[in-house]
């Protein structure tokens, strides 16, 4: 893929060898000139556009990622819950158990 930087560079150069090696009057040099460099301000500006755009769907989908990550990491965090929870519970009832056999009967 061809950078867009080196393509602007490139007009750039191209622009300048142009106004170098002109054999027109200085006035219709200085039209082309403002023809390409209103061609070149208006591709910068589009592919800024496109870089922005770019970046910001590369942030939206890193935020959807990073929220789905979340809610798989929440879902999972409450099925270890539920498991401890479940364990827990057992315990008690046999921690019960054996306090009943340790009360004594009036």
């Amino acid at each position: 893929m061809i950078n867009k930087g080196a393509i602007v560079l490139g007009a750039l150069i191209g622009a300048a060898a142009g106004v170098l090696l002109a054999p027109e009057k200085g006035s219709v040099t200085r039209d082309k000139l403002k023809k390409e460099g209103k061609i070149i301000k208006d591709q910068v500006t589009s592919d800024f556009s496109e870089v922005k755009e770019d970046l910001s769907k590369a942030a939206a989908s890193g935020k959807e990622k990073f929220k789905q990550d979340l809610e798989d990491f929440a879902s999972k965090s409450s099925y270890k819950t539920e498991q401890a929870i479940t364990f827990l519970e057992k315990q008690l009832a046999i921690l019960k158990d054996k306090n009943k056999t340790l009360q004594k009967t009036s």
